[in-house]
């Protein structure tokens, strides 16, 4: 057989296309840096009440501003306005050069898709759900400190501290201010198409200086799909976070034997000026507790809860940039909720203020801090302690924390 003819005309077709086609790839990253102080930290002690104490600590964290992370942009134009899209992003710590996203190498991001200046676009991935996409730039964390601003836990992902695998997203082009989007993930179950399933839908509404967004989230065994679903995942413990010892997170991990959760968020935002200001409302809900589904039950419902346990929160925010390159934040959060099977609620409310300083575009320096008081009884069925995203929990029932750090971009 003669192979000539064809190798030809399929190195003829690889070279036309690379004649027409324009592509590119971007490598972009960003690192964060700091040293914090926080006045009572959780630590292991042997005898003591709940098997832990509390004390101060000095240390060095990465990703308080923004989470540290490198990655790779591509476009290829396809023609017509059509293009062949793709991003992968990996999460690290600065100060051990470790993985983040329960050591996933590409655990921030990795999709590739199709997009069109009518139609919009589609993507396919591990990706962020639609409430990251409409409400995640309007909300604390981008002006008041950072993680410290974040909703207690990062209960409702407006954060974007999990990500969705294997899912299908959708994103319309803007039309009259409105962008919507919506995306489904598929669970993988034998036999059961909505097991392990996830679905989210967004809409934001842009208009001069005023923005205003809503998005709903639906999670189908959220132990597993949604925070067991890295590389350190399990199918068998906790994957909300060790509740008894050092806890990992006292807001909500006593609920990781839900069958189903639910997140309705929603958020506004108004520019004037040099001044910014911005309101925010959620409602969490870990709906149908005692799933044998979630893993095992001694682990994941080591309290023997059934029925639903609902969050309400509530943030307002503000910024002012005292010059161009000087920014002051400040915000109050408000979360309230967790009361199950004759068990007493919770409520958290923390103060955040931050002072942002820009050397360049590229690199600023910055000083953050928050206070957080907890009260009433928490998901672990102890008295209510403070837990700061990216900090251990306090061991007493308020948390100062304070915070100089410096941000690069690439």
């Amino acid at each position: 057989m003669n192979f000539a003819k064809p190798l030809f005309g399929a190195l003829a077709l690889t070279a036309a296309g690379g004649a027409w086609a324009q592509s590119s790839v971007t490598l972009y990253g960003l690192l964060d840096e700091g040293i914090n102080y926080v006045n009572n930290s959780q630590t292991a002690k042997a005898g003591a009440p709940n098997g832990r104490t509390g004390g101060p600590v000095w240390s060095m964290t990465t990703g308080l501003a923004q989470a540290s992370r490198w990655g790779l942009r591509g476009t290829e134009d396809l023609g017509n306005g059509y293009k062949a899209i793709f991003v992968v992003e990996s999460g690290f710590d600065v100060g051990t050069g470790r993985l983040q996203q329960g050591g996933t190498f590409f655990g921030r991001q990795a999709y590739i898709g199709l997009t069109s200046p009518n139609w919009g676009s589609v993507s396919l991935g591990r990706q962020y759900d639609s409430i990251v996409d409409v409400i995640g730039p309007m909300q604390a964390g981008s002006y008041a400190g950072g993680a410290f601003a974040d909703h207690p836990g990062d209960i409702d992902n407006v954060a974007d501290s999990q990500r969705i695998n294997n899912s299908i997203k959708y994103t319309s082009p803007k039309f009259a201010g409105v962008t919507l989007t919506g995306l489904y993930s598929f669970g993988g179950a034998a036999g059961s198409f909505g097991r392990n399933s996830i679905w989210s839908v967004g809409a934001r509404f842009d208009s001069g200086p005023l923005s205003v967004a809503a998005g709903y989230m639906h999670i189908n065994n959220p132990n597993q799909s949604f925070y067991g679903n890295n590389s350190t995942g399990s199918t068998t413990a906790n994957n909300l976070g060790a509740t008894s010892g050092v806890q990992v997170n006292p807001i909500y991990g006593g609920y990781a034997s839900a069958g189903k959760m639910q997140i309705v968020a929603s958020a506004a935002q108004y520019t004037l000026g040099a001044f910014i200001l911005g309101l925010g409302y959620s409602n969490i809900r870990f709906q149908n507790l005692n799933d044998p589904a979630s893993g095992t039950l001694s682990l994941t419902n080591p309290f023997g809860y059934t029925g639903n346990a609902a969050f309400n929160n509530y943030n307002i925010y503000t910024a002012y940039y005292i010059t161009p390159a000087l920014v002051a934040g400040a915000s109050y959060n408000y979360l309230r909720g967790g009361a199950v099977n004759g068990k007493d609620s919770a409520a958290y409310q923390t103060i955040n203020a931050s002072l942002d300083y820009f050397l360049s575009k590229r690199t600023d320096v910055y000083l953050a801090g928050a206070y957080m008081k907890g009260s009433g009884v928490d998901s672990t069925n102890q008295p209510s302690v403070p837990y700061l995203v990216t900090l251990t929990p306090a061991n007493t029932q308020s948390q100062v924390v304070a915070r100089i750090g410096i941000r690069h971009k690439f």
